[in-house]
């Protein structure tokens, strides 16, 4: 087993063991750190991390690295398979009238770093989970809207009009899925998962024919801002379509999200 956190600069490391890997991703032209693995050694596409934001990392570990279990989690963002706090439980009910119930479903907002660091989860509660399901999945995000509608209106519905493309052309037995991922308001978010080796490849193989295909449709000068990590935004549709579409036996967990990292970049 090999679970890879993504690090898009020198940050807090708050979960060491074996099996836990620091990768810091787009890292090309940088120093080397101790304590983190970077993305721009063997094969790589470092240099196009601006555009695919910590897919870099995924990237890197589908050509570089192999366990029989993957890992993919961030830096602020980790699973885990403790009990949410009677007093964190009791605070959601603010997210009601606050509009910030969807938005914050399924993750667990803190800066008690010290009480949540030690609520990560561990290899041996991965290897249990994994006794009586496939794989690992963030709870899914709910939207307000459509997959569909979210995407038009937050960025460009001529993205996922090229996906479209490329599915009936390439992977039509996708089609279905597609249609009812993007009809729906639910969406694995922020590329993170824990999957079997076989599972993981099989994913990346799908997952970056399609984004390299895409990659020579599109004029990315275009994208400018928060826009130019555009792969990362699809990409988090096409696992939800892939996951959809295999019928994964899955485990949802909440993530915990430490809001003090979130002034650093990523």
């Amino acid at each position: 087993m090999k679970v890879f956190i993504f690090h898009f600069r020198q940050s807090p490391i708050l979960s060491k063991g074996e099996e836990i890997i620091h990768l810091l991703v787009g890292n090309q032209n940088r120093p080397q750190i101790e304590g983190f693995k970077t993305d721009d050694t063997g094969d790589n596409i470092s240099d196009k991390n601006k555009y695919y934001s910590e897919l870099t990392g995924l990237y890197w570990i589908w050509k570089n690295e192999k366990a029989d279990i993957i890992g993919s989690t961030h830096y602020r963002r980790h699973f885990t398979a403790k009990q949410e706090p009677l007093r964190y439980r009791l605070k959601r009910l603010s997210y009601f009238p606050a509009g910030l119930f969807k938005k914050r479903f399924g993750l667990i907002y803190t800066n008690n770093v010290d009480l949540w660091k030690e609520k990560i989860i561990k290899p041996e509660e991965i290897l249990a989970i994994f006794k009586d399901y496939e794989a690992i999945m963030p709870v899914r995000r709910k939207f307000r809207y459509t997959i569909k509608e979210h995407y038009r209106r937050y960025h460009n519905l001529e993205d996922l009009k090229a996906i479209e493309r490329i599915l009936k052309r390439d992977y039509p037995d996708y089609m279905p899925s597609f249609e009812k991922v993007l009809e729906g308001n639910r969406l694995f978010a922020n590329n993170m998962f824990i999957l079997k080796y076989d599972a993981f490849n099989e994913l990346m193989t799908w997952l970056f024919d399609i984004l390299f295909k895409l990659e020579e449709e599109f004029d990315l000068n275009k994208y400018t801002g928060y826009q130019e990590r555009i792969f990362g935004f699809l990409s988090e549709r096409l696992i939800t379509i892939w996951i959809e579409h295999h019928q994964i036996n899955y485990k949802e967990l909440p993530l915990i999200y430490f809001k003090k990292f979130k002034k650093m970049k990523g």
